[in-house]
Parts: C-alpha cells; sequence; structure tokens
C-alpha cells in the first residue's frame, strides 16, 4: 500500500477554509458554492462533486493484482467521498443538513440536494424577495448601516435566484 497520504486528508477543521455556515435562507449559496469548489480543487477530490464514472473494465479478466488495485482504489474513493461529505455537512447549517441527509448518500448526491434546494422555487422566492424589497423602510432600521447592509443582502439573494436589482 502506498504510504503517501491524499491531500485531502490533511484538512482537520473545514471552518478554516470556509468561515461561514450555509444557512437555508441565506444569500450566501453562490459564494459557499465558489469557495467549497476551489476547496475540493485545491485538495484534489473535486471529481467527488461529480458523478462517479462507471467502470469500464471488462468483467472477469482482471489479474489477482488489477483486482487489489480496483479494491484499493474503491476503498480510496469511499475515504474520499466520506470526507468531501463531512466537509458538506460541516459547513451547512443543522436546519439545512436535515433538509437534504439522506442515508447512504455520495457526496455528489448531498452537493445536487443543496443546489436543488437552492434553485427550486425561484419563482416564488424571487417574488416574495421582490415584495421585500419593494417594501423597505430606513425607518425600520436603527442607522443607515444596517438599512443598507439588508438592502445589499436582498439584492443578492435576488440575483442568486435570477432577478438581480438594477442600479
Amino acid at each position: 500500500m502506498d504510504a503517501k497520504i491524499h491531500p485531502a486528508m490533511a484538512v482537520t477543521n473545514i471552518k478554516n477554509m470556509i468561515s461561514f455556515t450555509l444557512e437555508d435562507e441565506s444569500s450566501h449559496y453562490s459564494t459557499w458554492k465558489a469557495l467549497f469548489e476551489v476547496l475540493c480543487r485545491a485538495y484534489q477530490v473535486y471529481e467527488h462533486l461529480q458523478p462517479r464514472p462507471v467502470d469500464t473494465a471488462p468483467s472477469g479478466s482482471s489479474s489477482a493484482a488489477d483486482k487489489a488495485a480496483k479494491a484499493e482504489a474503491d476503498a480510496l474513493w469511499a475515504r474520499l467521498n466520506a470526507l468531501v461529505l463531512q466537509w458538506i455537512y460541516g459547513s451547512i447549517s443543522t436546519p439545512l443538513l436535515h433538509i437534504i441527509l439522506v442515508p447512504g448518500q455520495t457526496a455528489h448526491e448531498a452537493w445536487l440536494a443543496i443546489a436543488n434546494h437552492f434553485n427550486d422555487n425561484k419563482s416564488a422566492r424571487q417574488i416574495h424577495l421582490q415584495q421585500q424589497f419593494s417594501n423597505i423602510h430606513l425607518e425600520a432600521f436603527p442607522n443607515m448601516a444596517a438599512y443598507c447592509q439588508q438592502v445589499k443582502n436582498l439584492a443578492d439573494q435576488l440575483k442568486n435566484v435570477g432577478a438581480p436589482v438594477d442600479n
């Protein structure tokens, strides 16, 4: 067995890499997704966010060494998949985790579940957010900074559902 350790196994705390938690009603999905993809590329596990390729090797004609190598590769894939799942689960909120979690899912399936959660019901979210944006009033906030932060937050959420606010 190769004594070399895979780079992803050196990550001990996902919060050091992605410093915020993705929330269910967050405007930060695009940011979280971009940071997570960079993390996966940097630690050579990006393929775990993609569907696993189907094994195309002919069956029955493999030597014992080929079978051992395949078993070792499968074991490494399973371990790295579990690691990427830990990263996903560790960087999202508990309520969002309860929404997307399915026992036995792969990292790719969890990744898709999060994407689908944030991309589903875009029209309804867009209407709701546009109403909130239209009805925001300065007097409802303690200061201008809080007002501007809420306007930016709503604008970011609208952008994420495909309805960016123009200047």
